[in-house]
C-alpha cells in the first residue's frame, strides 16, 4: 500500500493507492476512524481491483477545512482526489459517515461513479433525537471530554458476541479517537447534523447501488434498515448475519465477496464469501 499526500484542489489529503485492475474502489471511512481502519480489509480486494483509501478532512492526518464539514464539501474534496489521482470513475464504498459522503458524491457527480456501496450506512437523515445526540457530542468535545467518546463509541460498533475476539481492533479505534483533532470531530458532527434525505435521489439514480448491513448493528436497528431497504427496491442488499456496525472487520471475507461480486459482476452474490481473496465464482456446488 503506497501512502502519500496529494492536493485535491486546495485541500491536502492523506491517501493510499494499491492494487491494479480496470476497476477502482474508493473506501471512505466512518466517523472517528481513519484510512488505517481498512488495513486488513484492503488485501482482500487488491488481487482484483485498484483500491484507494483516504483520510477524510477532519480525521486522520488530513487537514481541517472549517467549522462545519458538510457532506457536500467532502464530496467535492473526493472529486478533486479522483482528478489528482487520474481516476475517471470508481465504485465508492462508504462506511457509516463515509456512506453519507458517498451519497453526496452520488448526488453531485454520478458520472464519476461505477457504483455506490452503503456499508452500515443509511440514506435517511438524522431525526431530531440523533441530531441532539450529536450536539451533545460536540459539547463534550468542546468541554475537553473527548475521552467519553473513546470509552463508548468503538466498542458499541461491534456486535456483543464479537467484542472479545476483536478487542485489539477496538483498542486501535479507541486510540484513533484520542489522536483525532477536536476541531475535526466537531466539523464532521456539524456536517452530519445538516445532511439531507437521499432516498429520493437514490431511487432515480442510474448509479448501481448495494446496501451491506449488519443484523446486530447498534447504530442502525434492523427495523430501521428494513424500512429504507423496502423504500429502495432498486438497490441490492446483503445482510451480514454475525456483524454489528463494523462488518468489514467482523465478517471481512463475506463483506469483501459482496463488494467484489458487485464491482466485477454486477451481482453482490456472485462470489463465495469463504474465499474473498480468491474471488472464485460460485458454482452449483457452492453455498452462499
Amino acid at each position: 500500500m503506497k501512502e502519500k499526500f496529494i492536493m485535491a484542489g486546495d485541500t491536502a489529503l492523506h491517501v493510499a493507492d494499491s492494487g491494479r485492475g480496470e476497476r477502482c474502489v474508493v473506501l471512505v471511512h466512518g466517523y472517528l476512524e481513519s484510512m488505517y481502519v481498512w488495513d486488513d480489509f484492503v488485501p482482500l480486494l487488491t488481487p482484483h481491483v485498484r483500491v484507494v483509501t483516504v483520510d477524510v478532512p477532519g480525521h486522520g492526518v488530513s487537514q481541517v477545512l472549517g467549522e462545519v464539514h458538510t457532506m457536500e464539501m467532502m464530496a467535492d474534496v473526493l472529486h478533486g482526489m479522483l482528478d489528482a489521482l487520474g481516476i475517471g470513475r470508481a465504485t465508492f464504498v462508504g462506511h457509516s459517515m463515509g456512506g453519507y459522503i458517498s451519497l453526496a458524491f452520488c448526488a453531485k457527480y454520478p458520472e464519476r461513479m461505477d457504483g455506490l456501496v452503503l456499508l452500515s450506512s443509511s440514506p435517511c437523515p438524522d431525526d431530531e433525537t440523533k441530531r441532539e445526540n450529536r450536539r451533545r457530542e460536540i459539547a463534550l468535545v468542546r468541554a475537553g471530554k473527548k475521552d467519553v467518546l473513546a470509552h463508548v463509541a468503538p466498542e458499541t460498533g461491534f456486535a456483543v458476541q464479537n467484542r472479545e475476539r476483536l478487542k485489539d481492533y477496538i483498542e486501535d479505534l479507541v486510540e484513533q479517537v484520542h489522536v483525532t483533532e477536536d476541531e475535526g470531530i466537531v466539523a464532521l458532527l456539524g456536517g452530519m447534523i445538516a445532511r439531507v434525505d437521499q432516498n429520493a435521489m437514490l431511487r432515480v439514480s442510474r448509479v448501481p447501488q448495494l446496501f451491506i448491513l449488519g443484523r446486530h448493528d447498534n447504530y442502525i436497528p434492523v427495523e430501521a434498515a428494513e424500512r429504507f431497504v423496502a423504500d429502495n427496491p432498486q438497490a441490492q442488499v446483503v445482510w451480514l448475519e454475525a456483524s454489528g456496525h463494523m462488518g468489514f472487520i467482523e465478517e471481512p471475507e463475506r463483506c469483501a465477496a459482496a463488494i467484489l461480486g458487485f464491482v466485477l459482476r454486477g451481482d453482490a452474490h456472485a462470489f463465495d464469501g469463504s474465499a474473498a481473496g480468491n474471488a472464485a465464482p460460485k458454482t452449483d456446488l457452492q453455498t452462499d
